[in-house]
Formats: structure tokens, C-alpha cells, sequence
């Protein structure tokens, strides 16, 4: 199928799906007029990477596992190819240490914001979020 199928087929625009070839993730045969030939088993690819992009991994990790995932009725599953479980833990720790830092920015504007209303004693307009 040509670009424009998988565009159809997926819901992503030539961009992205040219970004995902870029990146190792799509490896589209080249025909002799250099035009993409996608598999049908990109769809299911395309999929695949989206989910993995949703859940915080970066298309560098997303390379490294993308051939290790499957679809297992409506949710995406790991199969247990070597490395695998290093990968995820190694993510969801990046992602849990990226929530506490955002956490604790949330926490230091409340404060000032807490502060700034009551020295404003109740004068100010915009109230906290």
C-alpha cells in the first residue's frame, strides 16, 4: 500500500509517518520510482507506535521494543523478549520522577499564589486555579 492508504488505514498524517521511518520505527520497501510500498502489518505497526508514544516512551525505546508488543484483544501487550521489562521500568521511573517535579511546581505556585491573595487581602481578581 502506498502512503496514502496508511494514511487512511491509521489516522496519521504523511509527517508523522515519514518521522516514524526516520526514526527506525517504519521500514517501507522503496519501489524503483522511489515511492514507499507499506505492509499491511504497518498498520498494525502505526498502532502500535502511537500507543507506545501515549505512553511516554520515546521513539528511541519505541525502537527497541516496537518488534516485542502485540496486540492482545483491545490493549497492547509486552511479550517477554530479553530486556523488555528493563525498558518499561526504566520509563515509568522517568515518568513517576517527571510527575514529582511537576508536582512539586504545582505545589511552590499554589503557595505563592495562597501568599499573593492574602496580601492583596482579597483585592485581587483572579482567584487560584
Amino acid at each position: 500500500m502506498r502512503i496514502g492508504d496508511l494514511v487512511h488505514a491509521t489516522g496519521v498524517n504523511r509527517r508523522l509517518l515519514r518521522y516514524y521511518e526516520e526514526q527506525g520505527l517504519l521500514r517501507p520497501l522503496r519501489l524503483a520510482n522511489g515511492y514507499r510500498e507499506y505492509a499491511e502489518s504497518d498498520v498494525a505497526a502505526v498502532r502500535h507506535i502511537r500507543a507506545l508514544l501515549a505512553a511516554g516512551l520515546p521513539t528511541a525505546v519505541i525502537a527497541r521494543l516496537l518488534h516485542c508488543v502485540h496486540d492482545d484483544g483491545e490493549r497492547l501487550v509486552a511479550s517477554a523478549c530479553p530486556g523488555v521489562i528493563t525498558h518499561l521500568r526504566r520509563e515509568r521511573h522517568r515518568i513517576a520522577e517527571a510527575i514529582n517535579r511537576l508536582q512539586s511546581s504545582q505545589d511552590a505556585l499554589d503557595t505563592m499564589i495562597t501568599v499573593a491573595l492574602r496580601q492583596s487581602d482579597g483585592h485581587e481578581e483572579d482567584g487560584p486555579a
